[in-house]
């Protein structure tokens, strides 16, 4: 990896300020040429971040470490002898927000972490849009462009993913969770600031994603590249496995709708796209066989459904 590139960390709150211009242009290129960026001072309250890590931390030794350890003998894998491909070291639930939440039907959840969680969504939500609002204004899109798009006709889809990657003993043997990109839209991850593990792919090399305390770390889903006409990219990104510490991750995925006809903006294509025209629905169930292979197959078999039979599906997924 090269030890001289620096990863994009954008502080929001120069947005209001004299700073503004040279932060838009920040978060342009971080769009443009990383896929990935690092917000701090970004409006989520520290203390609910810390009561999210504490409560989330809490309740992988209550009622998921088990789990995960009989899940690794189920599968043969609790004693690690050989390099493993088909799986990843990582335990994982997910908490529906939109347009339905579950909250309520998660189990051995505590009425604490309910409420949290509850309000950390929201406050996601709102950073969500406010990003995809200023990406408008960077694209030269009208305000709202984005948000429309993802609306569809019943409003966005939006879940959060809450991980764990406990320590691994063998961690080059496994991964934590395999290289892909993301299938949807906006990212917004929470992640541990002491266990590292995070890495995108940049240039060819493999890039750490600092972990900085309360930062939210942002990445872009293949639907944000499809609409941009390819101005900003989705970006392969992976998680590497430790042989310490327990690492945490809430990731939160602020999707099109199900319905949301998703093509390229027509003020950013200057000639004959290469990019699909497709109903999200139909992109994620091409995605949820085929997560960990390159997106350009599944882009061109969006466009010629007789290249869908090139793509061998190798992993299923949760799709919201």
């Amino acid at each position: 990896m090269e030890k001289n590139i620096k990863f994009p960390v954008i502080d929001l709150a120069k947005l209001n300020g004299e700073e503004r211009d040279q932060t838009m242009a920040l978060i342009d290129d971080a769009c443009q040429n990383w896929g990935f960026f690092e917000l701090i001072n970004h409006g989520i309250p520290y203390d609910l971040m810390d009561n999210i890590e504490r409560m989330t931390k809490e309740h992988y030794k209550k009622s998921m470490e088990q789990k995960f350890k009989e899940m690794l003998r189920s599968k043969g894998i609790d004693t690690l002898d050989r390099e493993v491909e088909d799986v990843d070291w990582e335990s994982t639930f997910y908490v529906h927000h939109l347009p339905q939440s579950n909250l309520y039907d998660i189990p051995d959840m505590s009425d604490e972490c309910r409420t949290a969680m509850k309000v950390f969504g929201k406050k996601l939500e709102s950073l969500a849009e406010e990003l995809l609002d200023l990406m408008c204004e960077n694209l030269g899109l009208e305000k709202g462009y984005l948000k429309k798009v993802f609306r569809g006709t019943k409003g966005p889809t939006f879940a959060t993913k809450v991980s764990n990657y406990p320590p691994c003993p063998k961690p080059e043997l496994i991964k934590g969770l395999r290289a892909h990109t993301d299938a949807g839209g906006l990212i917004l991850l929470f992640q541990d600031d002491k266990v590292s593990g995070l890495q995108l792919l940049k240039d060819g090399d493999w890039v750490d994603v600092p972990p900085l305390k309360h930062s939210i770390v942002i990445n872009l889903g293949d639907q944000l590249e499809v609409i941009t006409n390819g101005k900003y990219k989705s970006i392969m990104h992976r998680v590497l496995t430790q042989e310490e510490g327990n690492r945490m991750s809430v990731a939160s995925f602020y999707n099109p709708g199900n319905d949301a006809e998703i093509s390229p903006a027509p003020s950013l294509g200057e000639k004959e796209s290469d990019y699909p025209s497709f109903v999200f629905d139909d992109y994620m169930k091409l995605y949820s066989g085929v997560k960990f292979q390159p997106k350009e197959p599944r882009f061109e078999a969006m466009k010629n459904p007789a290249a869908a039979s090139d793509l061998t599906p190798v992993a299923t997924v949760e799709t919201f």
